[in-house]
């Protein structure tokens, strides 16, 4: 990326910044982190800022984009062991060193915290860039549904000491920073997530689609959409279809999504439709031809697929929890449930399924809800906080982050 001089006007109002972003997950990648980023990454470049991603190699072929706002420079990678389709990037520091010198970037921006994510900050820290951060997954939540729960305080402890060495650490809700902020996280900022309204829409309901899943006219579709992993609690799912069948003997589970618990699945709950992974418009109708969307999972940090559901009219039924807890409320535009109350969510699907009337009017309610939360303000508040941080002259070192704060400035 070629080298930009600042004049006092530009400093003062809208510079354009070279952005270094990190991540070991991108389209065509299928899964929430990545979709985010290319919604982000496009939405800095609308805004005038050039941007070099670093990500692994998905492919043999793969080949780095030159050129233009959006270059890549592409690093070695592992696959993901359990997790089909995505690498884990390898340790980088001498080659970010090295590609930085050449081309030295205003801000480096790291979304992922594996060790392509580690040393990016140390390379960053060695050169004295202002680097910030992403939190993204709860990785340390996953242990126990992998058999590794002894390794849920190590994660703990690397991510909060992968955090504290940048100078702001992003996170999507209210409830993560402020849960993030009591494990011992240090400058944490809420930007939230937004949700394509002209893409996600009720107007992509299908009669033909459910036609194909086997609803008869008058008959309810219920659909789970998402990684078919354990860390989503897949099986309340099914449990709480069971119930709804056997109050709606007319009701069909419609499962969209891929993972290692797709044969499991398909064993306990054989009447149900496998439809695989799903993209774009076809995504988008297979969310809006369902009657009721129920979401589980306790492990998210926000949950793309909530408001996805919410912007295609579907009613949603989910915890108290991450995008759940910021945009519904019970009874108006979804269904939340307390934390872990897996009664109380079973009772609610099967209210739901059996209120035709009130299903569909918190459907509408749903779709209203979604059509105020806009990727461009999404866009506008991260584009800033990054020019603030570049601003702030923000530099970290390994063990120690050095930070002038805004508060420290006021």
């Amino acid at each position: 990326m070629k080298a930009i001089d600042f004049t006092t006007e530009e400093l003062c109002h809208d510079p354009r910044l070279r952005i270094a972003l990190v991540t070991e997950t991108w389209p065509p990648e299928v899964n929430g982190v990545a979709m985010t980023l290319k919604r982000m990454v496009d939405g800095l470049i609308k805004r005038g800022h050039s941007v070099q991603l670093v990500r692994p190699k998905q492919t043999p072929g793969d080949v780095a984009l030159r050129g233009g706002a959006l270059e890549e420079v592409l690093s070695r990678g592992l696959k993901l062991p359990r997790y089909d389709g995505l690498k884990l990037g390898l340790p980088a520091k001498s080659r970010l060193v090295r590609t930085w010198t050449r081309q030295r970037p205003d801000l480096v921006h790291v979304a992922t915290e594996g060790p392509l994510g580690w040393t990016a900050v140390s390379a960053a820290a060695k050169l004295r860039l202002p680097v910030t951060s992403d939190f993204h997954t709860n990785f340390d939540h996953y242990s126990a549904h992998y058999g590794v729960g002894w390794l849920r305080q190590p994660v703990a402890a690397y991510l909060r000491r992968f955090h504290n060495r940048t100078a702001a650490t992003f996170v999507p809700t209210g409830e993560l920073a402020h849960a993030l902020a009591g494990q011992g996280y240090e400058r944490v900022e809420v930007i939230s997530r937004g949700v394509d309204t002209t893409l996600y829409s009720p107007a992509r309901r299908s009669d033909e689609l459910r036609a194909q899943w086997g609803v008869a006219p008058g008959g309810l579709a219920v659909v789970s959409v998402g990684r078919l992993a354990p860390e989503k609690n897949l099986g309340l799912t099914l449990r709480a279809f069971a119930a709804i069948r056997q109050q709606r003997p007319d009701a069909r589970m419609v499962v969209v999504g891929d993972g290692p618990m797709r044969e499991a699945l398909a064993r306990e709950c054989p009447q149900a439709v496998l439809a695989g992974m799903r993209h774009g418009e076809d995504l988008a109708a297979h969310y809006a031809s369902a009657d009721l969307f129920l979401f589980p999972s306790l492990t998210e940090t926000f949950g793309n697929v909530t408001l996805e559901g919410m912007a295609s009219g579907l009613c949603t039924v989910a915890y108290d929890y991450a995008a759940a807890a910021e945009v519904i409320h019970d009874l108006h535009n979804g269904a939340v449930l307390r934390c872990g109350d897996e009664d109380g969510f079973i009772e609610r699907a099967v209210q739901l399924a059996c209120a035709d009337e009130l299903r569909t009017e918190i459907g509408r309610e749903a779709r209203r809800s979604a059509e105020g939360i806009d990727w461009e303000r999404v866009n506008d508040h991260f584009a800033e906080a990054l020019v603030r941080v570049w601003r702030g002259g923000v530099g970290a070192r390994d063990g120690k982050t050095v930070l002038r704060t805004q508060e420290a400035e006021s």
